[in-house]
């Protein structure tokens, strides 16, 4: 650095020199103007500097390289033409045409987006078609965080809102674009990093930025420092790479994929905080996530959902968005830039519209792709869509049926033993997470050449040591955890299991620790479906192995053993102060774990089996959880198949808000796969709350849900209504727990409609919520209405004497049915105390449970005789 600022000092020294006073004056004033990364150089220190001061102004304020561009752009301002083409002159010559300063940062910054431009144009489709990006990429729909529930359509405002200042107006310096397999992320991603470089974002922000694939990364051989990573992304060798570190807080690193570092560090690594420091691209990338190396850089990363505790802990502060998927008007759209035919394009949209249950899973990119590849071989054969597909595991498998189809008659067999031997090495990759192999490891399969490899693997060359590595990658990551799953239901004599022995490898073990294999988990799964199970016969021309099955739902239902009741009966919320709302706090991995395993029971669509496996889970709770419309489908769907006797608790949820009406639609849809054939799927509803799924599956005739808990989940009034229609209808539910949830008056009144329904089968109701005296009046006046109810438990309400005088009153109604009345925690006046006591006189059989009441109900006067 030293040599360039001394050449720099004398050529803009030589420049200055070079102007008469009058042209130094005016130097001086333009340079005041002079604005770089939101600063200038105060006037009181331009004011009156000699051409020695000014040097040192400008090398001090901008560095060397930096301030030869400002001074030289000044001088055009100043209308000193020839001396700033001097000095341009005077730089080449002294700096050498060898020079990796050769360009400045801001020229190079010109070369390095036109290379960005030129290499990110076109990208692979999962069957390595290369097509352009502008022409195929669709707009997603982002929701970013505190507006989780208010999603946006990827455009350039949206992309641009991702890197701006928080509340407290500090400049965001990480985002996390997350969400499941094949929604999306990494195309986006791109997309960002080409309009970038297209001028469309982060103009006035970010010189650099930078496209890194944490699972290529993590398999290069040898060490590496993070400016040998940047040099790689530059056209050449001549990158001004020292410049571009020292102005770090203009660089944007894009990580794509970093739910691949989640292998411990060893305890002795410390961060990397140099950039020039040769060491492993694990730490290099762990240390950028983690911002002790480059703090003021930007990072843009790409994860699977919500991090895991260990990855979580990594980033730093991140402000994290979630990419949704299509909407309704954007899956159209992807389906006129796929097939490029208009007709083609009606004629494959309207195929899929017309299967409901297929075409409400296509707001997955990954899954419209494979839709629209198989749709596009059979408009090639004149066929249609022959199958229904409810599940993602049934399109994946839709897919590999198609490419066993294509293949003629006498390759068939061969073709299926290929394929049974591709299933082995995915399997033997993501159990050891290996997402590269090598050309040895597919001759050893005798795999080579072979039709699999063109259709599933892509082939990359690296270049190595001594002579360029060939490897292979399959087509995307998803397609390897497919065929990793489908491998422990194939048996064939001449294909030996995977290297781990059997299905424990894959389902045992700490879940955060086994994060990465989700996809896995639930697509084998999906795979377990009799009607799937089936079709890997025919397809695969191999015996389907039943005792995988059989495993599999033990598994599930040894989850519940030794697991007790969240809370103990009777006790619930009331050491809760009143009033009080739940912090908001970091959904953790032990949290989401339910709900993961209802994803893969849901993933079966086989109701036998649901029911089977929940019978090891009497209790289901869910906290912290930030619900999505597809959580609440999953969750609906397992409690429409639960068991007779299940509990379902949910602890401080929030819930996805109403969507417009094309939104809504997507939802619809989604119910209608859950439904199967029953006549409540095609039924026209208004539009209800977040829990309407819920609600219609606890009416289902086949539910099992025996009690249902609500806690700290601000539940709107919408929801309340269709819980009160639910109420009406729920054959097995016994026991509503309601707490803390933020209830309206209104609120609380429609809920009582619905308990005081004659169909209503609630025997124990809990009730804690501050307030809302007038509708607990209400709902308390109800209670001889109320069928079923025979315990009411108002712990930690505040209960005015009025209220505690019409309950009173109801108590002593001869249809009122009431045995225990639990009021723990509630202040009374002696008043009530005394309105209460009278009726415990009045009623014996009634047990009030209150500290000032020493009420307990006398024995039988049959039982005394008898003693």
């Amino acid at each position: 650095m030293e040599p360039r600022a001394t050449a720099a000092r004398e050529l803009l020294l030589g420049a200055l020199e070079d102007l008469s006073q009058e042209q130094l004056k005016r130097f001086r004033h333009k340079l005041r103007d002079e604005w770089v990364d939101g600063r200038s150089i105060p006037w009181g220190r331009l004011e009156g500097a000699d051409t020695l001061d000014l040097v040192e102004l400008l090398v001090h304020f901008y560095g060397p390289e930096r301030a030869l561009d400002v001074a030289r752009k000044t001088l055009k301002r100043a209308d000193v033409r020839d001396v700033a083409a001097q000095l341009k002159e005077r730089r080449l010559q002294s700096l050498g045409l060898s020079s990796p300063a050769l360009l400045s940062v801001s020229e190079y910054k010109k070369k390095y987006r036109e290379h960005v431009l030129r290499q990110h144009a076109k990208v692979k489709e999962r069957d390595a078609r290369s097509v352009k990006i502008n022409k195929r990429f669709t707009k997603l729909l982002i929701a970013e965080e505190p507006e989780a529930e208010r999603a946006r359509r990827s455009d350039t405002h949206t992309f641009n809102r991702l890197f701006g200042r928080d509340e407290d107006g500090e400049r965001r310096l990480t985002v996390a674009l997350q969400g499941p397999a094949g929604i999306g992320k990494t195309m986006a991603a791109r997309k960002i990093l080409y309009d970038w470089a297209a001028g469309k974002l982060y103009h006035s922000q970010v010189d650099f930025a930078f496209f890194l694939s944490c699972r290529e990364l993590l398999e290069r051989p040898g060490m590496c420092s993070l400016a040998d990573l940047i040099l790689d992304q530059c056209p050449d060798r001549k990158a001004p790479v020292q410049q571009m570190l020292e102005q770090s807080e203009r660089l944007l690193f894009i990580l794509d994929g970093v739910d691949e570092m989640l292998a411990p560090e060893p305890a002795e690594a410390s961060p990397c905080t140099d950039p020039h420091e040769a060491t492993s691209c694990a730490r290099v990338l762990g240390s950028l996530l983690s911002k002790e190396l480059l703090p003021a850089a930007r990072l843009l990363v790409t994860r699977r959902a919500a991090a895991p505790g260990r990855l979580q802990a990594r980033l730093c502060s991140p402000q994290c968005a979630e990419v949704c998927g299509f909407s309704d008007k954007d899956r159209k759209k992807y389906f006129y830039k796929f097939f490029q035919d208009e007709w083609k394009a009606e004629h494959a949209y309207r195929s899929v519209k017309e299967n409901e249950m297929l075409f409400s899973l296509c707001f997955v990119p990954a899954v419209c792709w494979i839709v629209c590849t198989v749709l596009r071989q059979q408009l090639q054969r004149g066929q249609d869509l022959w199958r229904t597909s409810k599940t993602t595991t049934s399109v994946y498998l839709l897919f590999v049926a198609s490419v066993l189809r294509s293949a003629p008659a006498a390759d068939g067999a061969q073709l299926q033993r290929e394929l049974r031997k591709l299933c082995r090495l995915a399997c033997d990759g993501v159990l050891g997470g290996r997402a590269r192999f090598s050309e040895e490891d597919l001759e050893q399969l005798q795999l080579c050449g072979s039709k699999v490899q063109t259709q599933f693997l892509s082939k990359k060359e690296m270049p190595g040591v001594l002579e360029t590595e060939v490897t292979y990658q399959f087509i995307d990551q998803s397609f390897q955890e497919f065929l990793a799953a489908l491998s422990y239901l194939l048996e064939d004599e001449g294909v030996p299991r995977a290297t781990a022995g059997s299905v424990e490898a894959l389902l045992q073990g700490d879940p955060e620790l086994r994060s990465h294999l989700k996809l896995t988990t639930r697509f084998l799964f999906g795979l377990l479906n009799t009607e799937r199970m089936c079709e890997i016969e025919r397809h695969f021309g191999c015996t389907v192995s039943e005792r995988v099955k059989q495993h599999v739902l033990r598994w599930v239902q040894d989850q519940g053993q030794g697991r007790p009741r969240a809370v103990p009966e009777g006790t619930e919320e009331i050491l809760a102060p009143q009033g009080t709302e739940e912090s908001e706090e970091e959904e953790g991995e032990e949290l989401s774990y339910p709900l993961e395993l209802l994803y893969c029971l849901y993933e079966t669509q086989e109701d036998t089996f649901v029911h089977q496996a929940l019978r090891g889970l009497p209790e289901l709770v869910l906290e912290r959880v930030h619900f999505s419309r597809m959580d609440l489908a999953v969750l609906s769907y397992c409690v429409r198949c639960c068991p007779e006797g299940q509990a379902l608790r949910l602890v401080s949820c929030r819930l996805a808000a109403a969507q417009e009406k094309k939104k809504k639609s997507l939802m619809k849809r989604l119910q209608g796969s859950l439904g199967g054939s029953s006549s409540r799927a095609t039924t026209r509803k208004s539009p209800g709350s977040p829990l309407r799924p819920l609600c219609e599956a606890m009416t289902d005739k086949q539910c099992g849900l025996n009690s249902l808990t609500l806690s700290h989940c601000k539940l709107p009034d919408s929801v309340c209504r269709d819980l009160s229609e639910a109420l009406r209808e729920a054959l097995a539910l016994a026991e509503l727990g309601l707490f803390y949830n933020g209830l309206s008056e209104a609120g609380l009144r429609v809920l009582s409609e619905g308990l005081a329904s004659p169909q209503c089968r609630v025997q124990t109701l809990r009730v804690q919520q501050p307030g809302l005296q007038e509708a607990l009046q209400y709902m308390v006046g109800k209670l001889q209405q109320i069928p079923a109810l025979t315990t009411l438990d108002l712990s930690g309400c505040q209960l005015s004497g009025p209220t505690v005088t019409c309950l009173c009153t109801t108590l002593k109604c001869p249809g009122c049915r009431l045995q225990t009345l639990r009021l723990t925690s509630v202040e009374l006046s002696e008043q009530s105390l005394q309105e209460l006591r009278a009726v415990a006189t009045a009623n014996p059989r009634l047990l009030i449970t209150h500290s000032a009441l020493d009420v307990h109900p006398k024995p039988p006067n049959v039982f005394i005789s008898a003693l």
